[in-house]
């Protein structure tokens, strides 16, 4: 009996075959467009985070508690030897490296202007940053000279100055508030898509910036990258209580970026509410071709009714149809989905220079296709053409044979 419906659904989608196709191609356009949607946000999502995480921050930071609120060049971290013997220990954490964050002023013949002057450890901050990459004119560090300074071009801009120039850089001491000044030589200038980097930060010699601050050896920042992102997005991991004592705090980017992930969750919502409308618009496509389609064929099922098929046994029919051009449209919409999802993720959508929550894109968004992108919403598909088939199979089931056979004349 199965059987039978199965090819009797078949053939009567089939018998207007334009009709079929154009219905069944407007709602494979809609998962379509599903698929893709999903996709690119799942690609937006990872450049995003492989922007924020790889351009400066890292995956994750360890902190004195207090200093990314008040900044204050004292609320250096704690028990620094204990916490680097066990970083590098850790098995997930892959690199790390230690910096030294402060407010000053930086001073040129020309002009003078306020920056956020880091001293970084050139051989291990490559790993977690991309300011080597960055470096347009000049060299990154290169050599032994402690006197090296790395600015960005607006910032260059601003000073009127260019690689052998020379700046004064003026920082306050951690504990006592004297003003310290040293000189240095411009040896490279970094592009970065994000402004506020290329116009507000300035990199030293993490030597150089202790000695200024008088802070010894210690540090202001640890900044680590996992051997799989995966693990800054855990929370529960014992890793971040561990860091976390001795009045440290180890902070993923999720709570580094916490507006970020804000966005995504925001992103996911979104997601949701158009799917729904483009199933509701899928709804309305189908209820509409099945309706046609029962039109035309008014007086078959009149005489159905009228040889005594049950209601039952007629909503049947109409159910299967609405199965089989779910399934045809299925076919349309994933083969379409796949094309073009993996034609964009081959050529890649450029977004570069356009920031987004305090992010600023330094690549192309690559969307990312995934197995469940092409099952669920397909399943989910079918299952909303299954109820959308319910109003006309309902239809059928209340009409009478004597006025279903007298409309088809």
């Amino acid at each position: 009996m199965w059987l039978i419906l199965l090819k009797l659904a078949w053939r009567n989608i089939f018998r207007n075959k334009r009709r079929t196709l154009i219905a069944a191609t407007a709602i494979g356009i809609g998962l379509t467009a599903l698929i893709f949607m999903d996709a690119f946000m799942i690609g937006m999502e990872e450049t995003m985070v492989r922007t924020v995480t790889g351009s400066f921050l890292g995956d994750a930071q360890i902190h004195r508690a207090g200093f990314r609120d008040e900044q204050e060049a004292a609320l250096t971290i704690q028990a620094l030897d204990e916490v680097t013997t066990n970083l590098a220990e850790e098995a997930i954490v892959q690199h790390w490296t230690q910096r030294v964050l402060v407010l000053g002023m930086i001073t040129s013949p020309a002009n003078v202007s306020a920056i956020n002057l880091v001293g970084v450890h050139p051989p291990t901050e490559k790993y977690l940053s991309l300011i080597d990459d960055a470096v347009t004119e000049g060299v990154y560090f290169e050599g032994d000279n402690s006197r090296d300074i790395v600015v960005g071009g607006k910032l260059a801009e601003i000073l009127e100055i260019g690689i052998g120039d020379r700046v004064v850089v003026t920082v306050a001491q951690a504990k006592t508030g004297e003003l310290s000044q040293e000189m240095f030589r411009v040896s490279g200038i970094y592009q970065f898509a994000d402004e506020g980097m290329n116009s507000g930060m300035a990199f030293v010699r993490i030597q150089k910036a202790q000695e200024m601050l008088a802070i010894g050896n210690n540090v202001h920042e640890i900044a680590i990258k996992f051997t799989d992102i995966a693990y800054s997005q855990d929370l529960t991991m014992p890793f971040w209580d561990t860091y976390s004592q001795q009045g440290n705090e180890a902070l993923s980017w999720t709570e580094l970026m916490s507006q970020l992930t804000a966005i995504f969750e925001m992103t996911q919502y979104s997601k949701y509410i158009v799917g729904v409308i483009l199933f509701g618009v899928v709804v309305f496509g189908i209820i509409n071709t099945l309706f046609m389609s029962l039109y035309e064929r008014m007086f078959e099922f009149g005489v159905l009714r009228a040889v005594g098929t049950r209601p039952f046994g007629m909503a049947r029919v109409i159910l299967f149809e609405a199965g089989a051009l779910a399934v045809v449209s299925i076919g349309v919409g994933v083969i379409l989905g796949f094309c073009v999802t993996a034609l964009l993720a081959h050529i890649g959508i450029d977004y570069t220079g356009i920031e987004f929550v305090g992010v600023t894109m330094q690549e192309f968004i690559r969307p990312v296709m995934k197995v469940e992108q092409f099952t669920i919403y397909p399943i989910w598909l079918f299952v909303f053409t299954i109820i959308a088939g319910l109003y006309p199979a309902r239809y059928v089931t209340k009409m009478s044979p004597v006025d279903a056979m007298r409309r088809s004349f």
